[in-house]
This record gives structure tokens, C-alpha cells and sequence, in this order.
């Protein structure tokens, strides 16, 4: 169990990191851009991502949604807009939405679904040692 908790942190951050790169990817191929622009668009996202998990301190909880997640995903949105405004990138309102709902998704649903594996696996191991005694 050590091991888990240890990893858990890295994992996760990994996890973001990746789903932040798989929506700049998604995104810049939904509009036909080429690949060499892609670290200009990723930056700003990845700067947010980086606030977030400092000031969620979500290496302590990684996983949980409340507040953890939505603390990441808030700072990974705001802050991601805020830069590309800085740095002259484009942020029409339909990019706003877009980017707001997919790194909910992503940011949030990761969460849920190791949540929801963490339930049913709670809910196994209590029925098996209920069926062993």
C-alpha cells in the first residue's frame, strides 16, 4: 500500500499532464493545424495545470475531486486563458467553452472513474471477506 501512495502523486500528475496534451492535440487537429505549433498552444495550459497542483497542494490528495480536481481544472482553464491572452494567442468565447468542458472531462472524469474503482473494489473485498467468515 506504501507503493501506491508513493506513486500515486506522480502517476496522477502524469495523468494530467497527458490529458493536457491530448486537448491541445485534439484540439489543433480538429482545426486542421500542423504539429510545430502545438508547444505554443500547450504552454499556457501546462502553466495552469502546474498552479493548480501547487496551490490544491494535490500531491496530498491527488485523486479526489473535491477540491483537488476542481481546483486543477479552474486554474488549468483560467490561467491557461489568461496567458494566451498575454502572449497574443487567440481566446474567442466558443474556445472558452470548449476548453472549459473538455478539461472538465478529462481533468475531472479521470477522478471519477478511479473513484468508481475504488468503490467497487471496497465493495468486493468486504463481500469476499463477508462470504469467507
Amino acid at each position: 500500500m506504501a507503493v501506491s501512495r508513493a506513486v500515486s502523486p506522480v502517476l496522477s500528475a502524469a495523468v494530467d499532464i497527458v490529458l493536457v496534451f491530448a486537448f491541445v492535440l485534439i484540439g489543433r487537429a480538429s482545426h486542421g493545424e500542423d504539429l510545430l505549433g502545438t508547444l505554443d498552444t500547450l504552454w499556457p495550459f501546462l502553466a495552469g495545470l502546474i498552479v493548480g497542483w501547487l496551490g490544491m497542494r494535490a500531491w496530498l490528495s491527488p485523486r479526489r475531486i473535491v477540491w483537488t480536481g476542481i481546483g486543477i481544472w479552474a486554474a488549468t482553464v483560467v490561467i491557461g486563458m489568461l496567458l494566451r491572452v498575454a502572449s497574443g494567442q487567440g481566446v474567442e468565447p466558443s474556445f472558452i467553452i470548449v476548453a472549459t468542458i473538455v478539461l472538465a472531462v478529462f481533468l475531472l472524469g479521470w477522478r471519477g472513474v478511479a473513484a468508481l474503482v475504488v468503490l467497487v473494489r471496497r465493495r468486493r473485498t468486504r463481500s469476499a471477506d463477508r462470504t469467507a467468515t
